[in-house]
């Protein structure tokens, strides 16, 4: 069953484009959502407050089940459409905001969030220069406290969290918590997965065999506020490492590349502190030796929990946990 509160939130002039009805939105702009209205309602202010140069957008928010209430942010949004999809998974909810969307173009940015100024704008046009095969990737930055002084896990994840570019350029893929679509598109390659795969990534490279292979927009800015804390660092590769462990028996590869893999994990850090100094990313030599400490410490966990999987029988990963803790 799902919950809704049915309205548009104008964003930009709402005169219509050529060949659009005039009350017919230009994009649909979908945030899946889990128990953080607070953060929600800072995500909502910043894309409530995008511009378009014609033509307005209507925002949905997909609620993933959250155990906390809503009320308040609903009352300080009355415009967004509120939606509920109580099976786990961003992607299933991502699913849900498709199947209620009207427009053309379809918008994905993560609840945790905060839009740039002409984010939408440039994610618009970006899909309207290619609406046969647009699937769109933008930038995504850490937003920091104070930049001067960055806290170590700030530090790590400006150069390291969200490499949008090298997921794009190299691996065939975007985050989906910054990804812009031609609505088609979706139906040509099917829905976002559950929690037992990397959606976004499972989704993107499905996209890219059937022939919508991904763009890098730059202008396509959001902000996503780092982990709290190395722990919550540790969680976010368990789940990742789980997806990569599930992959790799599924496809019946060796175990032996397996751990060659957790090997490699070691032997990146040099490599990757290199690269770590050197961006421009970071300022100051106290910004990136805590940068340089937890890239250490989240690469040697990594191949530990690498071969804690392969030691273990059964299922001993924790890509279910998402919406259940």
């Amino acid at each position: 069953m799902s919950e809704t509160t049915e309205s548009q939130t104008p964003v930009g002039d709402t005169s219509a484009a050529p060949g659009v009805t005039p009350d017919a939105p230009r994009v649909s702009v979908i945030i899946p959502h889990l128990n953080t209205p607070d953060v929600l309602a800072v995500c909502l202010t910043s894309v409530a407050g995008q511009h378009l140069d014609h033509g307005h957008a209507e925002i949905i928010v997909v609620d993933n089940g959250s155990k906390v209430s809503m009320d308040q942010v609903k009352a300080d949004f009355p415009a967004v459409r509120f939606l509920l999809e109580p099976q786990p998974g961003p992607g299933l909810a991502r699913n849900r905001g498709i199947a209620a969307a009207r427009a053309s173009v379809l918008v994905f940015i993560d609840a945790d969030c905060r839009a740039e100024a002409g984010w939408l704008q440039a994610a618009v046009d970006a899909v309207e220069a290619d609406p046969e095969r647009a699937v769109i990737g933008g930038d995504v930055r850490i937003d920091v406290r104070d930049e001067s002084r960055l806290t170590d896990i700030e530090a790590y994840e400006a150069v390291f969290g969200f490499r949008q570019q090298l997921y794009i350029e190299k691996k065939n893929f975007s985050g989906a918590g910054n990804l812009a679509i031609a609505a088609h598109i979706h139906g040509r390659v099917g829905p976002f997965c559950g929690i037992e795969k990397a959606e976004d990534l499972d989704w993107g490279l499905r996209a890219h065999a059937a022939g919508y292979p991904p763009r890098y927009v730059p202008a396509m800015r959001i902000y996503h506020p780092a982990r709290p804390d190395f722990a919550a660092l540790q969680r976010k590769w368990e789940r990742h490492i789980g997806h990569e462990f599930h992959d790799h028996k599924a496809a019946g590869r060796p175990m032996l590349i397996w751990h060659a893999r957790a090997a490699a994990m070691i032997a990146s850090i040099p490599v990757d502190g290199v690269r770590l100094i050197t961006s421009d990313r970071l300022s100051g030599v106290g910004n990136r030796l805590k940068g340089l400490a937890v890239l250490a410490r989240i690469r040697i966990y990594r191949a530990a929990e690498m071969l804690r999987l392969a030691g273990q029988r059964g299922d001993a990963s924790k890509v279910d946990s998402w919406n259940r803790q």
